[in-house]
């Protein structure tokens, strides 16, 4: 069972969800966030996320002294109010894609450029990037929403790395990117009307999920990009 849990990007639904779990659960809860975290955690304020990264550096260094032995990162953008998803390369806007990828690929990037020397330290650390099976190319069988998959394909592919180099340092260290699946959150709510019964999941559920895939995490697996319930797949 997770003993202390760091959550950057706490304050999204995700999040606050399996911040809240670990924390009914007896774990030391740690949150980094631009936005104030629930009362039960101990919370660094990342006040400038898009442009300071020794503000980054410094919320690591405080947040490590927990010693977590598990790290969610659930950072992550599909829209918001300077645009929606591309349904055509001509909707494509450089300003826009530049955001998305500086959200859903620089950020993670500087923390875990931050956490690399304790990665490397700590065995069996476990760490969980919250990514996207649209990020698939090899499943991408309908095209569109060209800033947030190629985001997030390049997110797959910093985890990978990561996990490489890692590895070779501590082998008992777990790291994969994460599709926590489809759950009610800001995030989704545009896209909710047409989808199938039973796909959408509460902020909870997705936490008990990602919880669970936690637990059953191995080094064997590190670098995959995992599904909600732990299957690998396909880059």
């Amino acid at each position: 069972m997770t003993q202390s849990v760091l959550i950057i990007g706490g304050s999204s639904r995700i999040g606050q969800a399996i911040a809240q779990q670990c924390s009914a659960e007896g774990a030391v809860v740690s949150v980094i966030s631009r936005q104030a975290a629930a009362d039960d955690v101990t919370w660094f304020h990342y006040q400038d996320a898009l442009q300071s990264e020794d503000s980054a550096q410094l919320c690591i260094e405080q947040a490590l002294q927990h010693q977590p032995d598990t790290i969610f990162i659930c950072n992550g953008v599909l829209h918001d109010a300077n645009g929606m998803p591309e349904k055509t390369i001509r909707q494509l806007d450089s300003a826009q894609l530049a955001q998305r990828l500086h959200s859903n690929v620089i950020i993670p990037a500087q923390y875990l450029r931050s956490l690399f020397r304790y990665l490397t330290r700590t065995l069996q650390v476990k760490v969980l990037v919250l990514s996207a099976k649209v990020g698939s190319i090899s499943d991408n069988h309908l095209g569109g929403w060209y800033s947030y998959r190629m985001s997030k394909a390049a997110l797959n592919m910093l985890v990978k790395n990561l996990s490489l180099e890692v590895g070779r340092l501590n082998p008992s260290a777990s790291i994969v990117s994460v599709h926590p699946g489809t759950t009610d959150t800001p995030l989704s709510e545009p896209f909710q009307s047409n989808l199938p019964h039973g796909q959408l999941q509460t902020a909870e559920q997705t936490a008990q999920r990602l919880l669970k895939v936690c637990a059953g995490l191995t080094p064997e697996v590190s670098g995959a990009l995992l599904n909600w319930d732990g299957s690998v797949l396909p880059f």
